[in-house]
């Protein structure tokens, strides 16, 4: 079967690893290309969405098997049926990047892509159990199994995880799945300052009451600031451990108690989804800090507007004015941070640069996976 030059999609692993093996230059790897993160990769398009299929869930077990270009619809679905879910709530780029396409499994995990519940289960790579992946020689790699207690030599599974696929390209990920809570509430607040906020989510996520989510959001449509704090479990608990948050936080304010499932829904998944900066002007950058140095480092940007999400630990920013750019990497390199640019030009790096003796494990990763440096070449490129 005769395919056109600009997109090459393998139907199989061992149709990908003759691509691969035989490739004469550079290829730029993609899910379903609903994520173009980092800097650009010139090379010939290659698309694993037809490398698909679920090849098992054992809900009991609490685990399933999928290959890398099943859509992320799909194993929602499926889990669903059994009233499960993934638990880290990874985040859709589309809306945010305004890109089409299927969001797959295998670039989920690529990318490391984790929602804010991430802050109780912790990250997409937490749940990854097994990965198969064609590395830069094209050869085929098992690594990890189908439980939590697998032990197989080196980590090559937690190295996969967002490492957008200049090591290898997956083929089929096992991972753990969790069961679908039966009702959520969220606590808003409105009109706090940022240091407030972050104050009023610490105190939050310092309770015993279980919560899986917090963010505070400094623009919304209305106008208003909103701190959200979100609470799940069954109804009875969620109710009974939201009146009690209300009352422990006091201290800044009233807050509106909100049950209905679709608002709550609606609401988490802008949050997750960075829904505010929509179609709006100016780049987005994805900070990670301590939450108490967050609201100093938006403050002292000029023409900025943020997202706090995990508590502040992580930070989305609309920087309207580019001139600010080197005042926002200063200032969180100064933190401690780290800062990622996830829409406006990335010709000149993404990623933000690391240590000499990080650089070199990582240049050293790559020549051992992919020696021939034609696995989404650039793509990390760091740049101070």
């Amino acid at each position: 079967m005769s395919r056109p030059k600009s997109m090459l999609k393998p139907e199989s692993e061992s149709e990908l690893r003759g691509i691969v093996a035989e490739a004469s230059g550079p290829l730029r790897v993609m899910g379903g290309g609903t994520r173009p993160l980092g800097a650009p990769v010139e090379g010939e398009k290659l698309t694993t969405s037809d490398i698909q299929g679920i090849e098992l869930h054992e809900p009991d077990a609490l685990t399933m098997v999928a290959r890398a270009g099943t859509a992320v619809a799909d194993i929602e679905e499926a889990l669903s049926m059994e009233r499960q879910r993934l638990a880290f709530e990874p985040i859709d780029h589309r809306r945010l990047l305004g890109t089409s396409g299927t969001p797959t499994i295998g670039g989920v995990f690529a990318a490391n892509a984790s929602g804010p519940r991430r802050i109780q289960c912790g990250a997409a790579r937490d749940f990854l159990l097994g990965v198969k992946f064609v590395d830069g020689r094209g050869n085929l790699i098992r690594n990890g199994g189908r439980v939590m207690k697998n032990v197989t030599g080196y980590d090559l599974v937690k190295l996969m995880a967002g490492s957008y696929g200049t090591l290898g390209i997956m083929t089929e990920v096992s991972f753990k799945v969790m069961p679908m809570s039966r009702a959520a509430g969220t606590l808003l607040f409105r009109n706090l300052s940022d240091a407030d906020a972050i104050n009023a989510l610490s105190k939050a996520l310092g309770s015993p009451f279980e919560i899986t989510g917090a963010a505070h959001v400094q623009k919304e449509v209305g106008g208003f600031q909103k701190t959200l704090v979100r609470v799940e479990g069954t109804e009875k608990s969620i109710r009974y451990r939201c009146e009690k948050l209300c009352g422990e936080l006091a201290e800044f304010g009233s807050c509106e108690l909100l049950f209905d499932q679709d608002q709550v829904t609606k609401i988490w998944q802008d949050i997750r989804d960075v829904a505010a900066f929509e179609n709006r002007d100016g780049d987005v950058w994805r900070i990670s800090v301590k939450p108490t140095d967050a609201p100093g480092i938006v403050a002292g940007l000029n023409d900025a507007e943020a997202i706090y999400d995990w508590g502040g630990g992580l930070v989305w920013i609309l920087l309207s004015d580019k001139t600010g750019i080197n005042d926002l990497r200063r200032s969180v390199i100064a933190a401690g941070g780290h800062a990622t640019l996830v829409r406006g030009d990335a010709t000149r790096g993404a990623f933000q640069s690391a240590p000499a003796a990080v650089a070199a494990i990582e240049e050293g990763l790559r020549g051992k996976f992919d020696p021939r440096g034609i696995l989404n070449p650039g793509l990390m490129r760091r740049t101070a």
